[in-house]
C-alpha cells in the first residue's frame, strides 16, 4: 500500500519508507488515499496484540508479513488498555499502563520496531531521531529507542513547562538519548524540528527522522487501542458510543477517526482542548488563526499549531468522515479542576488531561449514549497538580519513584536553529 504526501500528492512512498523518512517534501504528512475493508466483528473477537497485527496488516499491506507484525506487536503491546467504569454510562479508556505511564508508549514502541525493519530493508545503518515533546512523547520515544543500535535520539522540550516527573522519565537516561531544554514553548520546539527537516544537507548527513505523531507508524499504532476499547464494551454500549479525546497535536483524535473510517462503531468523537483552542475556533468560524500558546494544567495539550490537523482535513475531503461525526469543546482551567474533583468524588483518581476530556463528554453526552473519555497519562505524572486540586497526597508508582531522585542530564538550548544544528552535527 502506497502512502501519499498530503501537500505533494505526486510523492508516494511505501509504509516503511514513510517510517524511515518521517516527513515528506514541503513538510507534508504521509497518509493513505484509500482505506481497506476489515471484518470488524472478527477483529473484535481476537486478543489485543493479535488483533492489532491483523489491523495493521490491513492498513500496511504485505510489506510487513502478518507473522512479523504479530511478533512486533506482541513485544510492543505487552501491557493492557482497560476500560475502567466511572458511571453507568461513562468509562475511561486507560492508556497509561505502559513503561512510561502514557498513551505514547503504544506508538513509540511500535515505531521503534518498524524503524528497525525499515533500516534493515534499506541497508541504513544509522538514524538520528529529532523530536519535540509537550510532555509524554519524550519519555515514550526515549524508552522505546533506548540503547537501540544505530539510533541517536534528540528530544526538545519547553524548559519549565512540563511536570518534573514527566521530565525525569526521559532526561535521566543518557547513552543514545540526548535531551535539550528549550527556552520557549512547545510550538517553538516543534518549529525547530521543522527547520531541521528543511535543512536537506543536515537530513542527508545524519539520516534524520522524527518520532512525533507526524510519523505514520505512531499514528497507525494508536488506531489499535480504539478497537481494544470497543472490544471490551457490551453490544448496547457499542451502538451509541461517543468518545472524547484530550487533544493537543491531534494525533490521538486522528487515530480514532481512522478507526471509525475502518468501520469501528463510533457514533461521534469530541475533540476536547484546553485554552489552546485553535481547532475549536476554526471549527466554528472557518478561520485558522494561531494564537500564542498558553500554559495550562493540561500541559501536554499546550499546542497552538497542531501538526496532525491536516490529516483530519484530508479524511473530511476524502468523504470517509462526515463533519457531523466530530465536535469540539474548550475546557478552561476552572472546569479542568472541577473535572478532577468530580471524578474523585465518583471514586476515580484522574489528572488534568483526562479531566478535560471528561468535562467535554459530560457537556455533550445524550440519554441512551455511552461515553468513553481517554485517560492518556497516569495521575502521578502530574502529582503536584492533582494533589493541589484534591488536597490529598497520591503515591508514586515504581516507574516514577525510580527516577524521581535522579539528576537530569538535559542541556539548555535557546530557541535558535543555528545552535540546534551545532548540537546535531556533534553527534555525527
Amino acid at each position: 500500500m502506497l502512502l501519499r504526501n498530503i501537500k505533494v500528492p505526486a510523492q508516494q512512498v511505501s509504509f516503511l519508507d514513510a517510517v524511515r523518512i518521517g516527513l515528506g517534501e514541503q513538510q507534508g504528512l504521509f497518509f493513505p488515499a484509500s482505506w481497506p475493508t476489515v471484518d470488524v466483528d472478527a477483529l473484535l473477537a481476537m486478543p489485543f496484540a493479535k488483533r492489532s497485527a491483523h489491523l495493521l496488516h490491513a492498513l500496511i499491506g504485505d510489506e510487513l508479513p502478518l507473522a512479523e507484525l504479530e511478533q512486533m506487536l506482541g513485544e510492543a503491546f505487552y501491557f493492557p488498555a482497560p476500560v475502567a467504569p466511572v458511571t453507568d454510562d461513562i468509562g475511561c479508556l486507560e492508556l497509561f499502563h505502559g513503561p512510561t505511564l502514557a498513551f505514547k508508549d503504544f506508538g513509540g514502541r511500535f515505531m521503534a520496531r518498524a524503524l528497525l525493519a525499515a533500516q534493515q530493508r534499506s541497508n541504513v545503518s544509522r538514524t538520528t531521531i529529532v523530536t519535540a515533546t509537550s510532555g509524554d512523547t519524550g519519555a515514550a520515544v526515549a524508552h522505546a529507542f533506548y540503547r537501540q543500535a544505530g539510533v541517536q535520539v534528540v528530544i526538545l522540550f519547553p524548559k519549565g513547562k512540563i511536570s518534573v516527573l514527566q521530565e525525569k522519565l526521559f532526561t535521566t537516561l543518557g547513552d543514545n538519548i540526548h535531551t535539550l531544554a528549550v527556552d520557549g514553548d512547545f510550538d517553538q520546539c516543534q518549529a525547530l524540528v521543522k527547520e531541521v527537516f528543511n535543512d536537506r544537507d543536515l537530513v542527508g548527513r545524519l539520516n534524520i527522522n522524527s518520532a512525533n505523531s507526524i510519523n505514520i507508524s505512531r499514528l497507525f499504532a494508536q488506531v489499535c487501542y480504539y478497537f481494544e476499547a470497543v472490544a471490551q464494551l457490551t453490544p448496547a454500549q457499542r451502538e451509541q458510543l461517543v468518545i472524547s479525546v484530550p487533544s493537543g497535536n491531534f494525533g490521538n483524535l486522528t487515530a480514532g477517526l481512522i478507526a471509525k473510517t475502518l468501520g469501528l462503531p463510533i457514533k461521534r468523537m469530541i475533540a476536547a482542548t484546553n485554552a489552546n483552542d485553535t481547532v475549536p475556533r476554526y471549527w466554528q468560524s472557518g478561520q485558522w488563526q494561531v494564537n500564542k500558546t498558553v500554559a495550562t494544567l493540561s500541559n501536554a495539550m499546550d499546542v497552538s499549531a497542531p501538526n496532525n490537523w491536516p490529516r483530519v482535513e484530508d479524511l473530511l475531503a476524502q468523504g470517509v468522515i462526515e463533519r457531523s461525526a466530530l465536535s469540539t469543546q474548550v475546557v478552561d482551567e476552572e472546569d479542568t479542576q472541577l473535572g478532577v474533583r468530580q471524578l474523585s468524588q465518583l471514586g476515580y483518581l484522574s489528572e488534568p488531561h483526562a479531566a478535560v476530556a471528561y468535562r467535554a463528554l459530560k457537556r455533550e453526552l445524550q440519554p441512551g449514549e455511552y461515553g468513553l473519555f481517554l485517560g492518556t497519562a497516569h495521575p502521578a505524572k502530574f502529582k503536584e497538580s492533582v494533589e493541589n486540586i484534591l488536597g490529598n497526597p497520591i503515591a508514586l508508582p515504581p516507574a516514577l519513584a525510580a527516577v524521581a531522585g535522579e539528576p537530569s542530564l538535559a542541556g539548555d538550548l535557546q530557541a535558535d536553529f543555528v545552535e540546534l544544528r551545532k548540537v546535531l552535527l556533534s553527534l555525527e
